[in-house]
C-alpha cells in the first residue's frame, strides 16, 4: 500500500468511519469487555471472574475470564502530524512509535493513521511491523490539525473480529480544521469495540474530546509536559492495556438488538473499574 493517500480518499475514509460504525455483529454470541482495575493509582492484578459483576441493561450476567495471552493485539496509532509537530517534536513522536512497535508480539498487528488538515491512512492493520515502520519514516508535518476527523477514521480502522483493539491518539494542540462534530464521533466511539487512550501535550486548553473518548471506551487520557515524555507514555499505555482483564459473557435476559448499557463492578474488593459504556447488539 502506498504510504500516502490522496486527500479525496482520506476524506472518504473519514466519512466511512461515520457512516459505517463498528458494532457487535449479530453473528457473535459472546460479548467481550476490556476492564482495567486500579487501586490508589496502581493496577490491581490477580483477579478472577468471581471478583467481577457485569450487568447488561441492568440484568446480571454469568461471566468468564479470557486468558489474555490467547488474544493478539490490534494497535492503531492515530498521530497528529500538523505543522507544529516538526523538528524535535517529530523525532520524539517517531521514536515513541517505533519503541512501542518494538514491544509487540508475533501475533499482534499494528496500523498507522495520521492527521493534519487531511487524514491519511499510512498503513492498515498488519502483522508486518516493518511496513508500519516504513510508513512512519515517510511522515512530513504540515498544515493544521483535524483531531476529530482523524479520530473518526482511526476508530473505523480499529474494527476487527480478531484480537483486542487499542487506539492511541496523539495530538500536540487543539483541533483547527475538522469538519465532523465531536458529538458524532463520540457516538461512533461508544459503539466501537476499541479501547482508546489519548495523549496530549499539556496546555491551558482542556483536552475535553480526548477525555470523553477515553471515558466512553474504557480508556483514559495522558497529559504530558513535553513530547520528550512520549516514549515513556506510549509504553505505559501498552503495558497498562496488557494488564487489563478481558471479560466474556453470552447475553441472557436482554434484547438481541439495540444499544446495551453495561455496568461493571468489583465484588467485595476495593478498586476503580474502567470499562466501556456499552455495546450495540445486532445490526
Amino acid at each position: 500500500m502506498k504510504t500516502a493517500l490522496v486527500s479525496a480518499m482520506c476524506a472518504g475514509a473519514v466519512l466511512t468511519a461515520t457512516a459505517q460504525q463498528p458494532i457487535f455483529s449479530s453473528r457473535v454470541d459472546a460479548v467481550r469487555v476490556d476492564v482495567l482495575v486500579k487501586d490508589r493509582g496502581q493496577v490491581v492484578r490477580g483477579l478472577g471472574p468471581q471478583d467481577f459483576e457485569v450487568r447488561d441493561e441492568g440484568v446480571l450476567q454469568e461471566i468468564d475470564l479470557v486468558r489474555l495471552e490467547q488474544v493478539p493485539l490490534n494497535v492503531v496509532l492515530g498521530l497528529d502530524v500538523s505543522q507544529s509537530v516538526n523538528g524535535e517534536r517529530l523525532d520524539h513522536l517517531l521514536t515513541a512509535s517505533n519503541t512501542l512497535l518494538d514491544r509487540l508480539n508475533g501475533e499482534d498487528r499494528a496500523a498507522l493513521l495520521t492527521f493534519s488538515h487531511a487524514v491519511r491512512l499510512r498503513q492498515e492493520l498488519t502483522p508486518d511491523i516493518p511496513r508500519v515502520r516504513e510508513a512512519l519514516g515517510a511522515v512530513v508535518p504540515q498544515g493544521q490539525t483535524s483531531l476529530v476527523d482523524g479520530t473518526s477514521a482511526a476508530i473505523a480502522l480499529s474494527g476487527s473480529d480478531v484480537g483486542r483493539s487499542l487506539l492511541i491518539v496523539f495530538s500536540d494542540g487543539v483541533d483547527t480544521s475538522s469538519f465532523l462534530s465531536s458529538d458524532v464521533v463520540l457516538q461512533s466511539a461508544r459503539r466501537a469495540d476499541v479501547v482508546t487512550y489519548g495523549v496530549a501535550v499539556r496546555s491551558k486548553i482542556n483536552p475535553k474530546f480526548l477525555k470523553e473518548l477515553g471515558e466512553l471506551t474504557g480508556g483514559s487520557v495522558f497529559e504530558i509536559e513535553s513530547t520528550k515524555d512520549l516514549s515513556q507514555t506510549f509504553l505505559r499505555i501498552l503495558e497498562e492495556f496488557r494488564q487489563r482483564y478481558l471479560l466474556s459473557y453470552t447475553p441472557r435476559g436482554v434484547p438481541s438488538t439495540g444499544w446495551h448499557r453495561l455496568d461493571v463492578r468489583l465484588k467485595g474488593r476495593r478498586g476503580t473499574v474502567s470499562a466501556r459504556a456499552g455495546y450495540q447488539a445486532g445490526r
